[in-house]
């Protein structure tokens, strides 16, 4: 199975491809798309969809594990990356690709074991998991990766699952 892990964003949103065969998971690919902030929302949001769009046909997920979008104080910045988050998600279907969507909790207890772990315990255990040389940069692509192990876990949880009501 390969999954696309996002990390949404406006101006930065990360990638991260892993491919999970049995019980392994392994790095494919990973890296961001940047926005530039004087360019009218309307534009980077088509960027951002254009470059989403090229990133499934390059890597050809199974599934695409999107973070859902958590502000706690400006209701304008959560608007506009929740409108980012739209059309990653709507790249995604153009493309006949299954989404799921995680919480940061979801993901942090997934990839660590607490859900309220640090962002750098969440990108050590990403370079470990993958054994990668270093921490995937900018944070947003770590996230990314994050989110796609998320759900490779959450694809093991839901075998055992199945296999406990046979």
């Amino acid at each position: 199975m390969r999954i696309l892990g996002i990390d949404p964003g406006i101006a930065l949103t990360g990638f991260g491809v892993v491919e999970k065969d049995g019980t392994r998971i392994k790095p494919g690919g990973y890296g961001h798309i940047s926005t530039e902030s004087g360019t009218p929302i309307p534009e980077r949001l088509k960027i951002l969809y254009d470059d989403m769009a090229d990133i499934m046909e390059e890597y050809v997920p199974d599934v695409v594990a999107v973070e859902e979008i958590f502000f706690n104080n400006n209701a304008k910045t959560a608007i506009v990356a929740a409108q980012a988050r739209g059309v990653i998600i709507l790249s995604a279907v153009n493309n006949g690709i299954k989404v799921v969507e995680y919480t940061p909790l979801q993901v942090k207890q997934a990839v660590i074991g607490y859900g309220r772990a640090s962002k750098q315990q969440v990108q050590f255990m990403v370079k470990e998991l993958l054994r990668l040389k270093d921490v995937p940069r900018p944070d947003d692509t770590a996230d990314a990766l994050a989110i796609a192990i998320c759900h490779a876990h959450s694809v093991d949880a839901m075998d055992m699952m199945e296999r406990k009501r046979i």
